[in-house]
């Protein structure tokens, strides 16, 4: 017990004698360990970081009341251990949002907004709406953000595609294979196809909504996607975002809306004046 006290006791007589470096190395932890959190959130990666967190926390306590106290060096020795293992097994679980945070080093949301591959996305998703809409097509796509999907896709089929209208189209055409599940599309290309989206429950939307709708409303919930939602029986687009549903869109309502939710600064202020 006393070197449990022990340990405690450095870090705050650390504190003590300097304070600014203390407040600093806390601010950046923190700022880590938010990133990570809000990063992960929406995803299995959240849950599994709470649990291995959770564990790790458990063992320390055991370690420190219980070990020392009982001089156990041979547990000591062996939690050390379990830690180098476990850092492997984060490494591996982690692996896809890992290498999405990579792929996002030089994709930051300030960049993104500027640039001409957004305006060429919001393009392409207009004109398969349009397209679906028009013949009435059902069609679901959900728009990554911030939040990362890919727990969600993995019972689709991963595509990894440039983003185009044609795409989308062939995609959504009735009979092809994918065609009545949902779409994903992250920073400009066809993640994954047919994904079954969690549903919304009955009650939170109108009772003549359908699946689709449903699913867009539920994966807008879980997530901060943007989801387009082409109803197959009037040919209606929709746009759900935080577990609202906006129906009934004109191509340009939808240009003007993705341009305000997805970063273009331009075209989101006319639609703006517009409404």
């Amino acid at each position: 017990m006393p070197d449990f006290f022990n340990n405690i006791s450095g870090p705050l007589e650390t504190a003590r004698r300097n304070p600014w470096g203390t407040a600093v190395e806390l601010l950046l932890i923190g700022l880590a360990v938010y990133w990570v959190l809000r990063f992960l959130r929406g995803t299995r990666g959240a849950r599994l970081l709470k649990g291995i967190v959770s564990i790790l926390i458990v063992l320390y306590l055991v370690i420190s009341l219980v070990a020392f106290q009982f001089g156990l060096e041979r547990a000591v020795f062996l939690y050390g251990k379990f830690l180098s293992v476990a850092s492997i097994a984060v490494i591996v679980v982690f692996q896809p949002e890992l290498r999405r945070a990579l792929m996002r080093l030089g994709e930051t949301r300030l960049f993104r907004g500027l640039s001409s591959q957004m305006n060429e996305e919001i393009e392409a998703l207009v004109e398969s709406a349009t397209f679906c809409s028009r013949r009435k097509i059902g069609a679901l796509i959900a728009i990554e953000r911030e939040t990362g999907l890919g727990g969600i896709a993995e019972s689709g089929t991963r595509l990894n595609a440039e983003l185009s209208a044609e795409l989308l189209n062939t995609i959504f055409w009735p009979n092809s294979p994918l065609h009545d599940l949902g779409v994903i599309v992250s920073n400009g290309r066809v993640t994954y196809a047919g994904v079954q989206f969690s549903l919304a429950e009955s009650g939170d939307l109108e009772k003549e909504l359908g699946s689709r709708h449903r699913a867009a409303v539920g994966m807008s919930q879980e997530s901060d996607a943007v989801v387009l939602v082409v109803s197959e029986e009037t040919g209606d687009v929709s746009i759900a975002e935080r577990g609202q549903l906006i129906r009934k869109l004109t191509p340009e309502g939808l240009r003007g809306l993705l341009s305000e939710l997805l970063g273009r600064p331009s075209d989101a202020a006319s639609f703006r004046q517009a409404a």
